[in-house]
């Protein structure tokens, strides 16, 4: 069992703000951020996509600087990288033509230790993570586990003071990750484990509680720290037992109770804006509607906690529904329950197409996206526009991934409330048929003269 020293913390975050220049200004992604990291402890950072915690894990490792605050290393303030961190990747990051002790040797060669005590040192430490056998494998040899116990290793030769760790077990099935994470603590417990200290990103609410003895909640927009929990329980823990529940009902309820911290709020302020980067949520029309059904036939209130577990669910599964609901203004949150709004009840009590008209006025007025796409089509010259134009947009404000994904989302919901066509072999984007036939530029307006 580790202990948590009362001495000078590892890692000291203070006031620290990060924003990133976007056209016409500046996007705050971090807000007066102040944290400290121990030895002795496992710290969690939880949040929804858009809070920031990466970014505020890049910011502790140096890769990127604050625009505002400071980051402290052992008390001195941090200048380029952080020589006492390193980074897990969610995405494993391995080079495909090396062998495994080869990528792993790669930050101990980056630090200039010579061949010997490099080979010695990785094969220790590739033994230490279960890879004893697999020195001389490939990358493409290997499961997604072992090629991420391959990504530990590599963090782990270099012995960091902290270890960061992204989102490490999200790109790994169901029970991969609950087994290298169990094997995760496992080693932790070990007195030859080489580092002091563990930061973990991740927006798994029972990954948190599993792991951490420390769960910092981060609200959105900008991200600001909404509560630390201690998490009091020994180890190993049972997901099982009320207490392990209650902390998991209790950060849920964080992470959902405060309505002034939904993406809503960020957006409708600014009725005529460009798509803002916020992300929506990754939900389908079906998901969200099938949640509002089932919301509205419980009499339109219900504790998402308990709501999750009727459906044999982890909490963190409704998030992106209840997000996308509360989005639309179908649903709001406190303290973690779920009301049907009135909007919400017309919406799950009428016919298809009086629903799809509810769902297209909403849209419209609280996504910023889906409002850019249906005026840039009308002022297009033949209601069409390239998917591409979209996504050169979007990439302004999030990575190539993130704006793929954010315009698959729009796409469908405009697609569903019929705001919008997608045609797939063109690549087009379009107006309805109907509603493409009055858009400027159009010599012959048939659909007005004929009505």
């Amino acid at each position: 069992m580790r202990t948590v020293t009362t001495v000078a913390p590892l890692i000291s975050v203070r006031q620290l703000r990060k924003t990133f220049a976007v056209p016409g200004g500046e996007m705050p992604v971090l807000d007066g951020i102040d944290l400290d990291v121990r030895s002795g402890e496992i710290v969690a950072l939880l949040g929804k996509s858009g809070s920031g915690k990466s970014t505020l894990l890049r910011c502790i490792a140096g890769l990127i600087p604050p625009s505002a605050g400071e980051v402290r290393y052992l008390g001195r303030p941090l200048v380029g990288t952080n020589p006492g961190t390193a980074l897990v990747f969610q995405s494993f990051a391995l080079l495909p033509w090396l062998s495994v002790q080869d990528n792993v040797e790669l930050g101990l060669e980056a630090r200039g230790v010579g061949r010997q005590e490099r080979a010695e040192r990785a094969l220790r430490v590739i033994d230490l993570v279960g890879l004893d056998g697999f020195e001389s494998a490939y990358p493409k040899e290997l499961s997604g586990g072992m090629r991420q116990r391959v990504g530990f290793a590599r963090a782990l030769v270099v012995e960091p003071d902290v270890l960061l760790m992204d989102e490490p077990f999200s790109a790994l099935d169901v029970l991969t990750a609950a087994n290298l994470r169990g094997e995760l603590l496992e080693i932790w417990e070990r007195h030859d484990f080489p580092t002091k200290s563990i930061l973990l990103v991740t927006h798994n609410i029972e990954e948190a509680v599993l792991l951490a003895d420390r769960v910092i909640v981060l609200g959105t927009n900008p991200g600001r720290i909404k509560e630390e929990i201690p998490i009091e329980l020994t180890r190993p823990r049972d997901r099982r037992s009320r207490d392990f529940e209650h902390l998991v009902d209790r950060i849920y309820g964080v992470m959902t109770g405060r309505h002034d911290d939904s993406a809503e709020t960020a957006t409708s302020r600014r009725p005529n804006s460009q798509p803002r980067p916020v992300l929506l949520p990754p939900a389908s029309v079906d998901g969200l509607s099938g949640l509002i059904e089932i919301l509205h036939a419980a009499g339109g209130l219900s504790d998402l906690a308990d709501l999750a577990s009727d459906l044999s669910l982890d909490v963190d599964d409704l998030l992106p529904l209840v997000d996308a609901c509360t989005l639309l203004g179908f649903v709001k949150v406190d303290d973690g329950e779920a009301r049907v709004t009135a909007e919400g009840d017309h919406f799950a009590s009428a016919g298809i197409q009086t629903s799809k008209e509810i769902f297209a006025l909403a849209a419209l007025e609280q996504v910023p996206l889906i409002r850019t796409i249906r005026q840039a089509l009308e002022r297009s010259d033949d209601g069409a526009l390239r998917r591409g134009f979209f996504l050169d947009l979007l990439r302004q404000h999030h990575n190539p991934d993130e704006a793929a994904d954010q315009l698959d989302i729009a796409i469908d919901w405009g697609r569903y409330s019929e705001l919008y066509e997608y045609d797939s072999d063109t690549d087009e984007i379009g107006l309805p048929s109907q509603d493409a036939a009055t858009t400027p530029g159009d010599d012959e307006p048939t659909a007005k003269s004929s009505a």
